[in-house]
C-alpha cells in the first residue's frame, strides 16, 4: 500500500474590483504547462523558501498580525499575483499606492524563473507588501489518493484600481476580468474550461453582491480545510464536498486527477 503525498503549501489570490462591475482576475494557463493547462484560475503556486525570508519584515506591512505560517501564504500569493498578472498589492514608504505597471515584464519572469529574488525586487521599488490586505477565503487539500497533493489557501483582495493587469506570456496566456457568473456561464458553454477547486469558489464568490460583500462574507465563514471525496456510484466515480465545506450539495463527475488538486 502506498503512502500519501505529503501536500506541498500553496496559495492562490482572488483578486477582485467593482469597477465597472464586481469582477475577478482570472489568468489562463498556458496550454503546454505541466499543470491545469488551458484552464481558467486565480493567480496561484506554490510557496518558495525565500516567502519565508525573516527579512520580510522590513518589507512588509502587517508583519506583526499573523504567523510565521500566514505570512509566508501571503507572501506567496501576492508573488504569484505579481509574477502571473503584474498586479503587486503593496504601497510606497509614504503610504501612497503603486500606479500604473508596477514592474518590467522581464522583472516579473526573472522572479518567475528564480534568477532574481522577489525580496530584491520589493526592496528595489522601495515599497512595502500588503500582508493585511489579504482575507482567507477558503483552504483546499489533495485527496490522498492524488500523486499530486497541494495545500492551497485561497484569499480575497480588493484589487488596486491603479495598476494594470496583463499576463506574463509564459505560464499564464491571458489575463480577464469577469463577473463570478459570466465566468460560470463561458464553462457552461464550453468557451471557457476550469479545474474542480477554481469552479467550487467561483461558485461561492458569485453569491457576493460586490467586493466589500465578498471579503466580508469570506470573514464570517468558519474556516476549515475542505478535503474533496471520491465516491463511487453506479453510473462512475463522483467528486463530493462534505455540507460543512461551506459549499452545499456537491457532487460532480470524477474526470481527470487534475480536477482534484
Amino acid at each position: 500500500m502506498s503512502v500519501p503525498t505529503v501536500p506541498r503549501p500553496a496559495a492562490t489570490i482572488l483578486l477582485l474590483r467593482d469597477a465597472p462591475a464586481f469582477e475577478v482576475l482570472m489568468v489562463k494557463r498556458h496550454h503546454e504547462i505541466d499543470f491545469a493547462a488551458g484552464a481558467l484560475v486565480f493567480p496561484g503556486g506554490k510557496s518558495h523558501a525565500g516567502d519565508e525570508d525573516p527579512a520580510w519584515a522590513e518589507h512588509t506591512l502587517g508583519w506583526d498580525d499573523f504567523d510565521a505560517i500566514q505570512r509566508a501564504l501571503r507572501i506567496a500569493a501576492i508573488r504569484e499575483a505579481f509574477e502571473e498578472a503584474g498586479i503587486l498589492l503593496a504601497r510606497r514608504r509614504d503610504g501612497s499606492p503603486l500606479g500604473g505597471e508596477a514592474s518590467p515584464m522581464e522583472t516579473r519572469l526573472g522572479v518567475d524563473a528564480g534568477t532574481m529574488q522577489f525580496l530584491e525586487v520589493v526592496r528595489d521599488l522601495d515599497v512595502r507588501l500588503e500582508l493585511g490586505a489579504l482575507t482567507i477565503f477558503a483552504r483546499w487539500i489533495t485527496p490522498p489518493v492524488m500523486a499530486r497533493r497541494f495545500d492551497t489557501w485561497f484569499y480575497a483582495a480588493i484589487a488596486p484600481d491603479d495598476q494594470l493587469a496583463a499576463s506574463d506570456g509564459h505560464e499564464t496566456v491571458d489575463a480577464e476580468w469577469l463577473a463570478p457568473a459570466e465566468v460560470l456561464r463561458l464553462e457552461a458553454a464550453g468557451k471557457r474550461k476550469m479545474i474542480f477547486p477554481t469552479r467550487m469558489n467561483v461558485r461561492l464568490l458569485a453569491q457576493s453582491r460586490d467586493a466589500s460583500d465578498a471579503v466580508s462574507r469570506a470573514m464570517a465563514r468558519p474556516q476549515q480545510p475542505v478535503h474533496a471525496q471520491i465516491e463511487t456510484r453506479p453510473w462512475g466515480r463522483v467528486l463530493v464536498l462534505p455540507p460543512e465545506a461551506g459549499y452545499g450539495v456537491v457532487e460532480e463527475p470524477f474526470e481527470t486527477g487534475e480536477r482534484t488538486a
